[in-house]
């Protein structure tokens, strides 16, 4: 049997909205300067609009619904980031109207992830 966050990832990508197959043209097959992106990737109860699982960052758009579920929001991103991901959000708006901007910042938080992720120990030399 599928797990329900799966089914609800499932669902979820064939639902999606417009900013979303908007900014999964430009990170889809390595896109984005050959970063691996998935999208409706389940991280715990939730489900990240898009994944990086190799700089550990996630990025989520928000409609208009968002900004009465700030409480829920940042519950969120504190599990979310509990994980060991780094997350960032983008209005639907600013996806549709900037799309340029939104990459340099996705390029930007690539940078911040990649800097936070746990590095292998110094090798030592006695």
């Amino acid at each position: 049997m599928v797990d329900r966050r799966i089914r609800i990832a499932r669902a979820l990508r064939q639902r999606q909205t417009g900013a979303e197959e908007d900014l999964w043209r430009q990170l889809r097959g390595r896109r984005l300067d050959g970063w691996k992106f998935r999208r409706q990737m389940p991280i715990g109860p939730f489900v990240a609009d898009f994944a990086c699982l190799d700089a550990r960052l996630v990025v989520e758009l928000d409609g208009d619904h968002h900004a009465a579920q700030a409480g829920s929001d940042a519950e969120r991103r504190r599990f979310i980031e509990a994980q060991g991901f780094f997350e960032i959000r983008f209005d639907n708006d600013d996806v549709r109207g900037r799309p340029g901007w939104v990459l340099q910042e996705i390029r930007r938080a690539l940078d911040i992830a990649r800097a936070r992720a746990p590095r292998p120990p110094h090798a030592r030399f006695d």
